[in-house]
């Protein structure tokens, strides 16, 4: 292989992650030059609509798909937590590679953390997970709805014109973009919970190249545990037939031998929470590890089992909360949406000022 042609968004921090796995990759392609391709999208074009009323961010995700499926790119980089659930024709992920953090961060004026903002404070976030959690947690904030890349949404509520008491974004971005200096709070998990996949790269390549040298070369930057732990939370998502932009969270955890899963889907006014929390033991084999040559026969045959054991815990943990109601409670958010009536509490009028839509269940895109 010559060179890696790797697809991109031209924003930033899609730059940043793409070049990133294209240079550890590259690295297992002995004379190949790596190559930076940028594809507009759907979602760069329209900068206005908010994000969960144009499909949520899998409006990112169609055209680099359409350019390696066209052969003009060789390799595609997401934030996993964008990418639809739905399988794509013709193309596989090929590497998850070690997750970033997978927190929240809360980047406010003067330093402030959550519990400190005051009463009624503005928090702007696009994503209806972010936006009910914190109304679950503080009521009274007032939630606006933004866009823009991260400089834009950072300076809604730290720079010189900031009209915002805070936002609200994933730390993982920042954290590659260098920018973890504005970060006044990481949010942890028990306060609120990641989105499905949040803080994971996913590289999607055609299938025909899965069993070639650039498959190898994917593969040897995959790791097993992180790999797992996506498609726990990726499957819960999927059997949930949630919109990707619903408010639900997500995070599978491995230690000792035993992965872990917690979910929640909450109402959009955060007063009404289904969670659950469920675990399955892999044994040495499942993770791949029995083979110590680490052959990438073993390797393969280790994932796979690896694979059908994550995905058997999300639908697990989907099956469980859809059973105490969950369906119910994205639909009617989904409802929302279609209606325009989607609001937080009328107890709080301040936070009732400003709501975030909640994409339709039918529509496989998620949150910025």
């Amino acid at each position: 292989m010559t060179a890696l042609r790797v697809g991109t968004r031209a924003s930033a921090l899609a730059l940043a992650q793409s070049g990133q796995i294209a240079r550890a990759v590259a690295a297992h392609l002995p004379g190949a030059d790596m190559e930076l391709v940028h594809v507009a999208t759907h979602g760069d074009v329209d900068r206005e609509s908010p994000l969960a009323q144009i499909g949520g961010t899998g409006v990112f995700v169609t055209a680099v798909r359409r350019a390696l499926l066209n052969g003009e790119v060789d390799a595609i980089v997401h934030s996993a937590k964008d990418l639809p659930t739905a399988p794509a024709d013709g193309l596989a992920i090929a590497c998850i590679p070690a997750r970033e953090d997978v927190r929240d961060a809360l980047c406010a004026r003067d330093g402030l953390t959550l519990a400190a903002l005051p009463e009624g404070a503005s928090v702007g976030t696009g994503s209806p997970r972010r936006a009910a959690q914190l109304l679950r947690r503080r009521p009274d904030l007032r939630i606006v709805a933004i866009r823009g890349n991260v400089d834009t949404r950072l300076a809604r509520a730290q720079g010189p014109d900031a009209d915002l008491d805070a936002v609200v974004l994933a730390a993982s971005g920042l954290r590659r973009l260098g920018k973890e200096g504005v970060i006044t709070e990481l949010l942890d998990p028990d306060v609120m919970l990641p989105a499905p996949a949040q803080g994971a790269l996913a590289v999607e390549i055609r299938t025909g190249d899965l069993d070639g040298e650039l498959g190898a070369a994917m593969r040897a930057e995959d790791d097993p545990s992180t790999r797992a732990a996506v498609i726990a939370e990726r499957t819960l998502l999927r059997t949930l037939e949630a919109g990707c932009s619903a408010p639900v969270g997500a995070l599978g955890t491995l230690e000792a031998g035993t992965l872990r899963l917690r979910a929640l889907a909450v109402s959009p006014d955060g007063t009404r929470v289904i969670d659950g929390d469920m675990t399955s033991a892999l044994d040495a084999e499942a993770l791949g590890m029995t083979v110590h040559d680490e052959s990438t026969a073993g390797m393969s045959e280790g994932r796979e089992t690896l694979e059908e054991i994550a995905a058997a815990l999300g639908e697990r943990l989907a099956a469980d909360l859809l059973s105490r109601g969950a369906g119910d409670l994205l639909s009617a958010a989904a409802v929302e949406v279609r209606t325009g009536s989607a609001s937080p509490s009328a107890a709080s009028p301040a936070a009732a000022a400003s709501a975030v839509p909640v994409a339709p269940r039918s529509e496989p895109a998620q949150e910025s």
